[in-house]
């Protein structure tokens, strides 16, 4: 998503002069917080400040007005993802629509292999699957760059681009030493190719669950049997697991209800009518750490949370997450509607802005490392978050889109009891108890 353009404006201009955003600060009669917040995007200077602005670096004192006053394009990237005979297709479909209807320019990124294959470059055809693999890579990457770069051109204050498959997925279609050759032939990582999306959303396939639907008659790149479609599913769960937002749909519904929930899972995310989130958490005897590492459907991400300073209503947070020295950084704002339900906003920050962030940390609040397991089983998608400070317990977190959705907990955790609405089990409360 854009960065609020004066925010970014101003950034660049302090660093380019050497500034501290204090030093700014005080130049222009404010705290270097007030500095912060306007890079950052949460507040807006006041035109007196921007007076000031334009005579420090001689720029246009309506120029800096407009660009303060420019609504804020918000692009997200998603993908939809999925087995053999899932409903992608259709789904495109519904999302078309009801994403219009909400205000949404809606772009499509067409699914790759598919186009690869129709015009006679296939796994069969080139000299290797992995030669095959590494071209649909860099051709993904490439469409998304342009998409990308065309919708900074619309005119629309909020795009959604649905890609067809994502760059994930060929990892279901390589050894893991083909995948990480493939990588490094690219100069790229895991967890920046992965976690780039916003979110990503799997579709089930039809041969788990829905098997007298399953058919290879409505695409001619499809040639996988019910066995192998429902195996290759397993593998596209497992290539995505460990993303921060995936949402497995299956095939408890109708086709029809299939859909509906796709869309809720979508709404959802991105805020529609307002950004929510239906979380359930657990306090849980200390996993099998190993067995856990050895699972195809769990991924290890390592987590650094830092509470901000903040009103009295409202909870800040940045994170760090990531693995292998690979890290992508997130700002979260939270505020409490229910027991259960929460209005939440989170946005992509660069490390720069990560790093500058962190000046506004809560020095009553020590910052939280965690080792975060993301299992999923079945369709369902967990969290287990492992802290240093316990080697007895630990906490596992579910997100629904419906209070009433059954949880089916996997066999190997022991649930102690639901911690949700116990304050002592909270990020921000564990950052003070493990405070010195």
């Amino acid at each position: 998503m854009n960065d609020y353009s004066f925010g970014s404006f101003l950034y660049e201009k302090r660093k380019q002069s050497g500034y501290t955003q204090s030093e700014l600060g005080e130049m222009l009669g404010v705290t270097g917080k007030a500095v912060s917040k306007w890079e950052n995007g949460t507040a807006k200077p006041t035109t007196q400040a921007i007076r000031k602005i334009a005579a420090l670096w001689g720029v246009s004192i309506d120029e800096l007005l407009t660009m303060r006053e420019e609504p804020k394009m918000n692009i997200t990237k998603i993908v939809i993802t999925g087995g053999p005979c899932a409903g992608k297709t259709t789904g495109m479909s519904w999302i078309q629509n009801a994403f219009t209807e909400r205000g949404y320019m809606v772009l499509f990124v067409p699914e790759t292999a598919t186009e690869l294959i129709t015009g006679g470059v296939a796994p069969w055809t080139c000299a290797s699957d992995e030669d095959f693999q590494r071209c649909l890579l860099r051709l993904q990457m490439e469409k998304e760059k342009v998409f990308l770069e065309a919708a900074k051109t619309m005119d629309a204050e909020k795009i959604l681009i649905v890609c067809d498959r994502g760059a994930l997925d060929n990892k279901a279609y390589m050894t893991q030493a083909e995948f990480i050759r493939t990588l490094s032939s690219f100069g790229a990582n895991e967890v920046e190719l992965r976690d780039e999306y916003d979110a990503v959303f799997h579709l089930v396939t039809a041969a788990k669950g829905a098997e007298e639907f399953y058919t290879t008659a409505n695409n001619a790149a499809r040639t996988e049997s019910i066995e192998e479609a429902a195996a290759l599913d397993d593998q596209l769960i497992n290539a995505w697991t460990g993303h921060p937002h995936f949402r497995i749909i299956d095939n408890r519904t109708d086709f029809e209800g299939k859909m509906k929930r796709l869309i809720t899972e979508i709404a959802s995310f991105l805020g529609e009518p307002e950004p929510f989130e239906i979380e359930r958490k657990y306090l849980i005897e200390y996993p099998d750490i190993k067995r856990l590492e050895t699972l195809p459907n769990c991924e290890k991400v390592e987590i650094i949370q830092t509470y901000l300073i903040s009103g009295q209503d409202e909870e800040v947070r940045i994170r760090q997450r990531g693995v292998n020295g690979h890290y992508i950084y997130f700002e979260t704002r939270k505020k409490k509607i229910s027991e259960l339900k929460r209005v939440e906003v989170e946005r992509r920050l660069t490390k720069d802005q990560y790093l500058q962030r962190l000046m506004d940390a809560d020095t009553d609040r020590r910052p939280i490392r965690k080792d975060r397991y993301c299992l999923s089983d079945g369709s369902q998608y967990f969290e287990i978050d492992v802290y240093p400070f316990w080697n007895d317990k630990a906490i596992m977190e579910i997100e629904l889109s419906n209070a009433e959705e059954e949880i089916r907990f996997p066999k190997m955790i022991m649930v102690i009891r639901e911690v949700t609405d116990d304050d002592q089990y909270k990020n921000s409360s564990l950052a003070r108890i493990t405070k010195e």
